[in-house]
């Protein structure tokens, strides 16, 4: 790969190689100088940042909390090339146990096993470009909160990220042109519009899914619930298709990655309970594997806590 260290075979190796680096063997300090630009810039539903130094800060702060943390990487869906740069959709299975104060309150000493989908955009061997979403809710969940509950108490310290607030990086790519990242698209925009009638048509009856709050479960049902719930809640918002990835790779079934959001008020009963009218921004991230059947593997996250802080601030 041009302009990257010779280490790395490609892309996905790129990735998973220097997230091990920097928060299993340590590289805080140099590592995250060479592989992040001094100007990155972060976006995640609870926070937008720029800048290196800001990165580390905060990579610091969570492996305090969370010391033993490893970052098992389960997949990279990408586009691009080395000379244009390229854009890295990655799922991450976390693994960690809760030692340290911080954000996360008190150490509890529970084990926790949580999942966060990135999108990144690398040049030169420098990411400078990231979407982050970890599951928020599946963590608070297993170290004994609810979602709610949890942001209510640290409101005050929480900036919930809007396209207000946000920047232009120096990634404007809308992805790739691939049939499974346009079928997938075309999915989700229709459950969007209220078409729920396409999970039993486009949805393997096995299928294998997994969502926000740590809850994973099977088939047509368990989708219907997820999305309905969440459409429902927020039934007048603007949907917006930002990212679309499709891929076919040796030895990996057909698969996406697609990156959303939802725009509005909390108008509707749905998984955020009674209609308040807050503005909110909904930031989604959706990885599937397609097989013989339909969709056959899903995993989709949003962040419940940064949700109901912005529910909650509007309340007052």
């Amino acid at each position: 790969m041009r302009g990257f260290d010779n280490k790395f075979k490609d892309f996905p190796d790129y990735i998973i190689g220097i997230t091990k680096e920097v928060w299993e063997d340590r590289g805080l300090g140099e590592a995250m100088e060479r592989y992040y630009h001094p100007d990155v810039y972060v976006r995640m539903p609870g926070v937008f940042a720029r800048g290196e130094k800001g990165a580390t800060a905060a990579t610091m702060a969570t492996l305090v909390q969370f010391p033993d943390r490893t970052l098992l990487g389960e997949d990279v869906i990408w586009c691009g090339t080395p000379e244009e740069g390229m854009l890295s959709s990655h799922r991450i299975r976390s693994t960690a146990t809760h030692l340290g104060d911080g954000a996360f309150g008190a150490p509890t000493g529970r084990k926790v096993v949580s999942l966060a989908l990135a999108d990144c955009f690398a040049q030169d061997n420098m990411i400078s470009d990231e979407w982050l979403i970890r599951d928020n809710g599946g963590i608070v969940r297993q170290l004994g909160y609810e979602p709610r509950e949890f942001a209510a108490e640290r409101l005050n310290e929480m900036t919930p990220f809007t396209p207000a607030i946000d920047e232009d990086g120096p990634y404007l790519g809308r992805g790739n042109d691939n049939e499974w990242g346009a079928k997938t698209a075309s999915l989700i925009e229709r459950m969007m519009r209220a078409e729920f009638s396409v999970i039993s048509r486009e949805y393997d009856r096995g299928a294998q899914l997994e969502y926000a709050g740590n809850k994973k479960g099977h088939s047509h049902e368990f989708a219907d619930a997820f999305w309905l719930g969440l459409r429902s809640a927020f039934p007048s918002a603007e949907f917006k298709l930002n990212h679309v990835i499709g891929r076919e790779d040796p030895m990996m079934p057909p698969r996406a990655a697609v990156r959303w959001s939802l725009d509005g008020k909390h108008d509707g009963w749905g998984m955020f309970g009674k209609p308040t009218g807050a503005p909110v921004h909904v930031m989604g991230i959706t990885h599937v594997e397609y097989g013989p059947w339909g969709l056959r593997r899903e995993w989709t996250l949003i962040d419940e806590v940064a949700i109901w802080a912005q529910i909650l601030k509007h309340q007052g």
